[in-house]
């Protein structure tokens, strides 16, 4: 009976190890609005084979570019109602959930990528991730580098008079709306994903975004006015919902958080070696790129500082600190 035992304890062994496996293994849906072989595309299929290697398979990343799964609203609620779904935000969409960080996306805030990013890496940003996480959202990656937003447009834009009467489309957060406001535009709140038809149409006079974007949307086919306003500089984020990532084993989440750091330091590099190439690449195509004084747009847009009352009294002091 001893061997008979054995060989049953053994196939039990087995069977246990084997479901174990099956259990471990995790799959991730992420969702963006960007096309396929967009600067955020390709960052998405660095991070997605780094981490399927780094976790032995274990681990697998689904894409889903060009707004598939929904607008970015749509898809972080899929998120905080617990399925396994991430998606490309900012600072911008989430100051919904905390006031305070609208003020990472603040126009002509610095005018070095670098400097935001300690301040993602510091403890103020750690204090606002975990207050995130008790309303439901995990921040998974922190450290993308989305571009600086640039102007392109069916007629010239040199100066902010020229922007008077102007349709402009901006994501539907409070800052961007504000900001083109105050430069003298009618900011016109859409889905990305609705831009260029809208564009194409007459809808809308021009679209503000990163030069990666611009180019990746093809905008520049309908708008060949380019303005150099570098009003933000664009960090991005990556969350899922807290329901979801708080069921993981903290191995795991380690190494998704890990791997997606160093899929954002790979977006930093990417996105400055691509923007000079993709300027070349519409001035080719009969794009006037216009570098305009960003002073005057300066500017104008100070003021927005002084339109959030939700802030904590001395934010933009205490953030101005930490940058200088």
């Amino acid at each position: 009976m001893k061997p008979v035992l054995k060989c049953l304890v053994a196939a039990g062994v087995l069977l246990a190890s084997s479901a174990m496996a099956v259990a471990a293994n995790v799959t991730i849906k992420v969702a963006y609005e960007n096309n396929p072989g967009e600067p955020v595309d390709q960052v998405m299929h660095h991070w997605k084979d780094d981490l399927e290697k780094r976790s032995n398979g274990e681990i697998t990343l689904e894409l889903y570019p060009s707004s598939q799964l929904g607008s970015k609203k749509d898809v972080t609620e899929q998120a905080m109602m617990g399925l396994n779904v991430i998606t490309i935000t900012d600072v911008g969409f989430l100051a919904d959930y905390d006031p305070d960080l609208g003020v990472l996306f603040g126009p002509y805030l610095a005018d070095d990528p670098s400097k935001l990013f300690k301040i993602y890496d510091g403890e103020w940003f750690k204090k606002k991730s975990e207050g995130l996480k008790a309303k439901g959202i995990h921040v998974v990656m922190r450290n993308y580098l989305y571009g600086v937003r640039q102007l392109i447009t069916r007629k010239p834009v040199r100066t902010p008079d020229d922007l008077k009467g102007m349709k402009i489309r901006v994501p539907n957060n409070n800052m961007q709306i504000k900001i083109f406001e105050a430069m003298g535009a009618t900011p016109t709140p859409m889905p990305l994903g609705e831009t260029f038809p809208a564009l194409a149409q007459g809808v809308i006079d021009g679209v503000e975004n990163p030069i990666s974007v611009l180019y990746g949307q093809k905008f520049h086919e309908e708008a060949k006015y380019l303005s150099m306003i570098g009003y933000l500089t664009n960090t991005a984020m990556f969350v899922g919902g807290e329901a979801f990532f708080s069921t993981l084993p903290a191995d795991q989440l380690k190494l998704i958080e890990d791997t997606a750091y160093d899929a954002g330091l790979y977006s930093q590099k990417l996105t400055t070696d691509l923007d000079n190439q993709m300027v070349a690449k519409m001035k080719e195509a009969g794009v006037e790129v216009i570098d305009v004084d960003k002073g005057p747009f300066k500017a104008l847009t100070e003021k927005v500082y002084t339109e959030f009352p939700d802030w904590t009294p001395g934010l933009y002091d205490q953030i101005q600190a930490e940058l200088n």
